[in-house]
């Protein structure tokens, strides 16, 4: 399965925690058949928040891409097919990375991890295989 992670899902794997994860997620992230990308929304959305001194980064956020790699995940760009996919139903509120997730998800075959209670019921959204 490819999985995208939403930027909190993405933070927990590059800050080492992940104890906060549902323990399934954190199985279907480490799954060899599952591929995991971040998209380069991802690296944009955790630049503005250090800038803006609302996320303690404690690296070289130039790094951040060969970073990811190294964890085994691969970064994403944004095309415009991801921000032109329907991503019916539209999420209550209008965070646009939220939408562009949700797009590239659409446009890439992928399902979205994340913890955001306004898109985890979204059809675009990873649910673990029920036991």
């Amino acid at each position: 399965m490819r999985l995208l992670l939403d930027t909190h899902i993405a933070l927990a794997c590059i800050q080492r925690q992940t104890g906060s994860l549902p323990t399934a997620m954190t199985d279907a992230i480490d799954q060899p058949e599952n591929t995991i990308w971040v998209s380069v929304v991802t690296i944009w959305e955790i630049a503005i928040k250090s800038r803006l001194g609302k996320l303690p980064i404690t690296f070289d956020m130039t790094l951040l891409p060969e970073l990811l790699h190294r964890m085994g995940f691969g970064v994403l760009p944004v095309y415009a097919q991801h921000v032109l996919a329907d991503i019916n139903p539209i999420p209550g509120h209008k965070d646009p990375f939220d939408r562009l997730f949700l797009g590239i998800c659409a446009a890439e075959g992928m399902r979205l991890v994340t913890k955001d209670r306004a898109l985890a019921d979204h059809p675009l959204a990873w649910r673990p295989l029920p036991s």
